[in-house]
């Protein structure tokens, strides 16, 4: 771990993916992405990229994966569950909340503004997140090309996800081998 990075505590780790998943709707990475690297500095730059790759593999809600690496990096399965325990506490006691006055209220046309709202904020902060995270990437021609392909298939033609991986990984795996550092050389 780097010298200025901060270990946190079970409490910390509660604590900060609490105040996550209170102040987060939609797309909440960004605000993970600040909280654990620019503000409390548990993970750099690159440890953060490698943790949201490993979220985005694993099943499951890439945050809720963060949070069970983080937690886990720090202080193992109690770690996990600290992390886990205060991401979706918040969350779980204001979706029902909103679910009861939805209810009520879903057919007012300010209620449908505001989720547009809501959600186009959710789109610039993740878009702003991945901006950040493309600074610091390598820049081969072969990454940007399959980058590119894989926006084209999923954000342009729309094709399926699970048809785009099943072509493009094995490309993006096959490209990254071959550029590999050689043993020896």
């Amino acid at each position: 771990m780097e010298p200025d990075l901060r270990a946190p505590s079970r409490r910390d780790l509660f604590a900060g993916f609490f105040s996550i998943g209170l102040t987060g709707f939609g797309g909440v990475l960004p605000q993970a992405h600040r909280m654990m690297v620019l503000r409390r500095r548990w993970l750099s730059e690159a440890d953060f990229a490698v943790v949201l790759g490993l979220g985005q593999v694993l099943p499951g809600p890439n945050i809720v994966n963060v949070a069970v690496a983080v937690g886990s990096r720090f202080h193992g399965a109690s770690g996990a569950l600290a992390a886990i325990a205060g991401l979706l506490l918040a969350p779980m006691v204001i979706v029902l909340l909103l679910a009861s006055f939805y209810g009520h209220y879903r057919q007012l046309a300010l209620v449908q503004n505001v989720l547009h709202g809501l959600a186009s904020a959710a789109a610039g902060l993740i878009a702003a997140m991945g901006l950040r995270l493309l600074e610091r990437i390598e820049r081969k021609l072969w990454c940007v090309l399959v980058a590119a392909l894989t926006f084209c298939a999923l954000g342009v033609l729309q094709l399926p996800l699970l048809w785009s991986l099943a072509l493009l990984a094995p490309v993006a795996v096959g490209l990254a081998w071959r550029d590999r550092p050689k043993e020896g050389a």
